[in-house]
């Protein structure tokens, strides 16, 4: 019988090495919901220290979530296109730069929009990338 916490912190480790991110770049938001686990991927940008949503998978617990993630990101360049935010906080006038990987702009958007208020964001362009 495998631990579900030495799976876990595998799943999370192949995650993290697969997306190819600094240390303490991702957050792991677990929630509970009708008898599902969500796992929300958030990704921490350290030049600008903004978080931004990555990608969410439901599941029946945590380690079937996370797998669900591994798959996920091994085939979503497949699926998704790569889109070019510039943007700036409403407080700030420095303006950003992010990237997403989304099914569509608006997809890309709510990556932006993740857990924060909407009004707190000024968004200056949405780029969907070129194929290579």
């Amino acid at each position: 019988m495998t631990d579900k916490n030495i799976e876990t912190a595998r799943l999370q480790r192949e995650i993290e090495e697969y997306i190819g991110l600094g240390p303490n770049s991702l957050v792991y938001n677990f929630g509970e919901s009708n008898g599902k686990t969500t796992l929300h991927l958030v990704t921490v940008n350290p030049r600008h220290n903004q978080s931004f949503l990555f990608h969410s998978e439901e599941g029946y617990d945590r380690q079937d979530t996370l797998k669900r993630m591994l798959k996920y990101l091994k085939s979503h360049k497949d699926k998704e296109s790569s889109y070019t935010i510039q943007w700036k906080h409403t407080d700030d006038d420095t303006l950003q730069t992010s990237y997403f990987s989304a099914k569509n702009v608006q997809n890309a958007l709510d990556k932006l929009f993740y857990d924060r208020d909407p009004n707190s964001i000024t968004v200056f362009s949405v780029i969907m990338n070129p194929i290579t």
